[in-house]
This record gives C-alpha cells, sequence and structure tokens, in this order.
C-alpha cells in the first residue's frame, strides 16, 4: 500500500485506492485479496503467517520517498523470488523492479505521462495479444524507465512513443510489471491487455 502522512491527525498512514479492491473483486471474483501493510523487513512474517501466494505492487510514492515502504517491497520481492511467487507490479511497481533489478529512472515529459493517455506499442506476439499492436492507456507518473537502460535481467513488453518503458517481464521470475493503472478508467483494448497480463502473472484462475 501507498504510505500517506497525515497531518491533521499527526500520524501516517498505509492507504489503498477504493478502486482496488473494486477493480480485483470483478476481474476474479473467486480470488481472496488481502492489503499488506508496511511492515519492512518483518513483512516475510506477516506473508508467511497468512500463506499469502502472490502479490500485487501497487502505485504512489516515488522510491526514496518512504523508506520504509521501500524496504517492505524490497523485502517482499526478494521473498517472492527466493520462492518463486508471482508478482503484477503497476507504476511504482514496474520502477521498483527496475531498481531492484541494477537500473535506473529518468524524468518523464508531464504532458505525455502526468494524468494524460497516451500510445503505446506493444513487442510482437510476444503475448500472444490478438489486436493492434499499438494501443492507448492511462499514465499517471513523472519517472520513467528509459527502453534503452532496461536492466538485462527484464524483457521488455511495451514502450511508449518516446521510448519510456510501459511493460516488462522478468526472465527467470513470474514477474510481470506495467507503467500504467488497471484499476482506473480505462478503454477497451487496455482492459482487455490488463486481463490477459494479470491473469498470466499471477496464475489466476477464470
Amino acid at each position: 500500500m501507498r504510505v500517506d502522512d497525515v497531518a491533521s491527525q499527526n500520524e501516517t498512514r498505509d492507504c489503498l485506492a477504493q478502486d482496488w479492491m473494486q477493480y480485483l473483486t470483478v476481474l476474479c471474483p473467486t480470488t481472496i485479496w488481502m492489503p499488506v501493510p508496511n511492515l519492512g523487513i518483518n513483512v516475510v512474517d506477516f506473508v508467511q503467517k497468512w500463506k499469502l501466494d502472490g502479490f500485487v505492487f501497487t502505485g504512489g510514492n516515488d522510491i526514496g520517498s518512504c523508506l520504509k515502504r521501500d524496504c517492505t517491497e524490497k523485502t517482499l520481492l526478494n521473498h517472492a523470488k527466493v520462492n518463486t511467487l508471482p508478482v503484477f507490479g503497476v507504476c511504482r511497481g514496474l520502477q521498483l523492479l527496475h531498481h531492484c533489478e541494477g537500473g535506473s529512472l529518468v524524468r518523464c515529459q508531464s504532458k505525455t505521462h502526468l494524468a494524460q493517455s497516451h500510445h503505446i506499442n506493444i513487442r510482437e506476439n510476444i503475448l500472444g495479444f490478438e489486436s493492434d499492436l499499438e494501443i492507448k492507456v492511462n499514465s499517471f507518473h513523472n519517472w520513467a524507465v528509459s527502453v534503452c537502460t532496461l536492466a538485462p535481467s527484464l524483457e521488455l513488453i511495451a514502450e511508449s512513443n518516446d521510448g519510456c518503458v510501459e511493460a516488462v517481464r522478468h526472465r527467470a521470475f513470474p514477474i510481470t510489471a506495467v507503467q500504467w493503472h488497471p484499476e482506473r478508467e480505462a478503454g477497451e483494448l487496455q482492459e482487455t491487455l490488463d486481463r490477459k497480463l494479470i491473469y498470466q502473472s499471477l496464475a489466476l484462475v477464470k
């Protein structure tokens, strides 16, 4: 979950947009979902106690802006790799994956990527996606991964017209990440692509 500082209450909160539960309930109603708090290195104990077997890394918080969340997700990502558990990353989730694989981030064009919709190009045949290879997705981020500096351990699935990575999957682990937001308003083609990616990466039963 994202971390928000609430000055009026003098407290820090773990938060999850209601859009996520609504989206996941419709996407796969037979799957049990639960939010994972930011517990730092202790998150593995939480995961093992509840026997969680797959993870969604949601958006919010630039990397480096909240050390507790950074620690939580890096620990969780390592746990997923060690135990070959599936991970689906969204927005920050893609950036965190790239960062953990030794890559760097760049500032992207706000007029193209912040609260905008733009086209992405899907690599031919990589998903068996039966539609145009260029589709429109939503976009809500200031930081991005350049195609030119994508970590070697990650395979490119889609990119934007200005050379930013839009979707990747790990070459050795069941980890997929996208730069856009499946849980927010999306066109028909994005919804179809999101469903395919999430079902494939998390091994969900339809």
